[in-house]
């Protein structure tokens, strides 16, 4: 696990990407909560006669849980909590930093195949509503280049401070 550095005079870009993820963070924990209540609802009005079944909750379900996985990807990423193996367990400091680097080069190249075709999914999507609560489709769609520029701020950070210890200035 890539633990973040403390740097106890953070730079503006570094107090804004901590409170964006704080604030990510929160969103996935309501994300999560709030879609517990529509699933509830949906499993409830099967199996009984006392709450009619709502055709509502199952479109809300999904766009919750689009959601969260996509707040749960951004935040894994400024957590480098993703799935790490490691296959050359004895390196040095700076070996594993550019091992990282390369990782994150990778993280980056699927962050712009996300902003590039998420722009053009939500640009689909811009004018559609949903068949059944009509609510506009963009609001689903749009998560992937949000993921996609969250996954660019947050790995290229990460990036810098690799570098860092790649070039032996880290701090």
């Amino acid at each position: 696990m890539t633990e973040l550095p403390i740097d106890f005079n953070p730079s503006l870009w570094r107090r804004l990407t901590r409170a964006y993820g704080k604030l990510l963070e929160i969103l996935l924990a309501a994300c999560v909560g709030i879609l517990v209540i529509p699933v509830t609802l949906q499993i409830i009005s099967r199996y009984t006669p006392f709450i009619p079944s709502y055709i509502w909750t199952e479109e809300m379900a999904r766009f919750l849980f689009i959601w969260t996985i996509m707040i749960g990807a951004m935040v894994g990423v400024r957590e480098a909590q993703h799935f790490e193996v490691d296959v050359w367990p004895d390196l040095s400091r700076r070996s594993e930093a550019l091992v990282r680097i390369l990782a994150r080069l990778g993280i980056l190249a699927l962050a712009l195949v996300f902003v590039w075709a998420g722009i053009e999914f939500t640009r689909f999507a811009w004018n559609r509503t949903s068949e059944l609560a009509d609510l506009p489709l963009w609001l689903i769609h749009v998560a992937w280049p949000v993921a996609g520029f969250t996954w660019i701020a947050f790995a290229g950070e990460q990036i810098v401070d690799e570098t860092r210890i790649l070039m032996g200035t880290e701090r």
